[in-house]
């Protein structure tokens, strides 16, 4: 697979705090990629950096082939952003915000654009409100439709759906599945431990300013040395029964599941393993 996203030992400190320590990133084409972290982990620092919005101390990144330091004009030019909190102009409609970006980025074929984003992510209804009247969800879907108006090559999502309701949420979800196949590389920051099981093709794990894990959700699960099965018996009597007599006494096993830990398991895990590292540094 192509690689469209690297990232060689990066550092980035304000002051005297460390906020990257040595990341390292490799991210495939088309894929979705999670940085998971808690808050404060770096997360956003390493978006803006990759985005070309802040300087790193030291380390390379190349996007989509340029190197983020020297050819930032190139890297904006085949990427979006979309931050944490909707940028929208709450005074135009749906359809006028997106008419602005597209006049503003010079967009051919503008108007028919406009129509296939409002459509794409289900604002027609909405399309000549105020955005003032929209609903939490429906900013955040106009927020990446804006940012999805040049067809960027690379979408970073950070945050994006901090403060949506479980529908919205939801939602979003199927979207961001949905760019990932038509093949726009989506890189997305999250604290939501679900978000970033149900969506990436590959997370990794920064705390305290470092990658302590990357891979995909079932490699990260298999981190974890705690192995069982869930067993599901035909009955509660069966059930109750111990397991070495299951053939004696002819029980049915309705089905044997593995069980794997959890996402949250394993990061739990791991944040408690670096800090007991820490602690006894």
């Amino acid at each position: 697979m192509e690689t469209i996203i690297s990232v060689s030992n990066l550092h980035k400190s304000f002051k005297s705090l460390k906020v990257l320590q040595g990341i390292n990133l490799d991210i495939e084409k088309g894929s979705i990629f999670a940085l998971l972290g808690s808050n404060g982990a770096g997360k956003t620092t390493a978006v803006r950096i990759l985005s070309t919005l802040l300087l790193p101390d030291s380390g390379t990144v190349n996007v989509c082939g340029y190197d983020v330091v020297h050819l930032a004009d190139d890297v904006r030019s085949c990427i979006s952003l979309t931050g944490q909190f909707a940028a929208v102009d709450e005074i135009l409609t749906g359809r006028e915000n997106l008419h602005l970006i597209g006049e503003l980025k010079r967009i051919p074929n503008l108007k028919n654009k406009v129509c296939k984003w409002l459509d794409t992510f289900d604002l027609e209804d909405a399309a000549d409100r105020p955005v003032s009247t929209y609903s939490g969800g429906m900013r955040r879907r106009l927020d990446i439709a804006m940012s999805l108006m040049d067809s960027p090559k690379v979408l970073f999502l950070d945050e994006p759906t901090t403060g949506l309701d479980p529908q919205n949420r939801i939602a979003m979800w199927e979207l961001v599945k949905n760019l990932a196949i038509d093949g726009t590389t989506v890189f997305l920051t999250t604290q939501y431990l679900e978000e970033a099981e149900h969506l990436a093709d590959k997370i990794a794990i920064l705390h305290q300013g470092k990658i302590i894990a990357e891979g995909t959700p079932g490699h990260l699960k298999e981190l974890m040395p705690q192995r069982g099965a869930v067993i599901d018996f035909a009955s509660e009597a069966d059930a109750e029964k111990a397991l070495q007599i299951l053939k004696d006494n002819n029980i049915i096993v309705d089905a044997i599941t593995q069980k794997l830990p959890t996402l949250e398991d394993v990061f739990l895990t791991l944040i408690g393993e670096k800090k007991e590292e820490s602690d006894n540094a």
